[in-house]
């Protein structure tokens, strides 16, 4: 029996999946941290080899016939494949790549990704040849996770007496908004970025400033989508966009009002054995995609294929509309 591994290597954890030619995942594993801009080769590498370690199980790495690592920036091939000691070779792609993979089957298209930060890559025959923000926090990463927290911050200084600044007040454990500013100079920005669902919370619930911040993270991400100038279908991932969130739900709304296919990409892992599959698997790509991707534990599904079989799709709500509307009037 031959076998791929898929490696999705991120800053906090690496989690690798296994599975045969025919499709079928046999094991999962989750590690540490598999960054070598942030972490060393060597210590990302040794964690990515954990996590392929505890996804193979009793299963030899000499039945491994090719692995494919999802890992952002620049990374030689070297130290992981040393680490792995598999069957087969060790190839290394941008994490973008193995994002989109995890949404789509197609050879070209666009994967936006929005969680702490945000970036947009265009992306044919499974290479990325263009990218659009990715700055992070200071120049760009607009419609992030941060930006929101950021945001967040700025809304309530500027409307101390209203709802949303009392919810952003409490977060941060600040009575006025002198505390909230000196709060936020020092840039505690794991508590910044734990403004994110408090407001996409308070969004949820109706608030106006909120709803506000969300319709402008989904036009910041819109534009960077349209950056790239790139066909074909859309990928979104990243915790703000993978997620039910009403940002992902103003993106999805508006990327298929404009007539393009639109999926969630939410396990890069697998979508990075299918990469591995694809050339040495006697299945089709687009069969080999669905039982890879679709045995994910949460299937990609277009947002508007969840309301209409959740009965919603008829009363969206205002940020929605708003985000329809837009649609409407964008150049094309």
């Amino acid at each position: 029996m031959k076998l791929v591994v898929g490696v999705d290597a991120g800053g906090t954890r690496s989690r690798a999946v296994v599975a045969t030619l025919d499709g079928q995942i046999v094991g999962r594993g989750l590690a540490g941290p598999g960054n070598p801009l942030s972490h060393g080769p060597h210590q990302a590498a040794t964690q990515v080899a954990s996590a392929v370690r505890q996804a193979l199980g009793e299963h030899s790495p000499t039945l491994v016939a090719a692995a494919t690592l999802g890992i952002a920036g620049p990374a030689g091939t070297g130290p992981f494949a040393a680490a792995l000691r598999i069957g087969g070779p060790v190839a290394v792609v941008g994490d973008a790549v193995t994002a989109f993979a995890a949404g789509s089957p197609a050879a070209t298209g666009a994967v936006l990704i929005a969680g702490t930060g945000a970036i947009a890559a265009a992306v044919r025959d499974h290479e990325v040849v263009r990218t659009s923000d990715g700055l992070g926090w200071l120049l760009g990463d607009e419609g992030s996770g941060r930006w929101l927290g950021l945001q967040a911050i700025r809304f309530a200084v500027r409307n101390w007496a209203g709802p949303f600044a009392a919810r952003v007040a409490a977060h941060a454990g600040v009575g006025s908004a002198d505390d909230l500013v000196y709060w936020a100079q020092a840039l505690p920005f794991t508590e910044i970025d734990g403004l994110a669902p408090l407001v996409c919370a308070a969004a949820h619930d109706g608030d106006p400033d909120a709803r506000t911040i969300v319709d402008a993270a989904v036009t910041c991400l819109l534009r960077t989508l349209d950056d790239l100038g790139q066909d074909g279908p859309v990928v979104l991932a990243g915790g703000l966009l993978a997620g039910e969130t009403p940002v992902q739900q103003g993106v999805l709304t508006v990327v298929e009002a404009g007539g393009r296919q639109a999926r969630v990409g939410l396990d890069p892992a697998a979508g990075a054995a299918w990469l591995a599959a694809r050339p040495l698997s006697p299945l089709p790509p687009d069969r080999l995609h669905q039982l890879l991707v679709g045995a994910a534990p949460f299937a990609a599904t277009p947002l508007s294929a969840r309301l209409r079989t959740s009965g919603r799709a008829a009363r969206p709500d205002d940020a929605m509309r708003r985000a329809a509307a837009r649609a409407a009037n964008r150049p094309r």
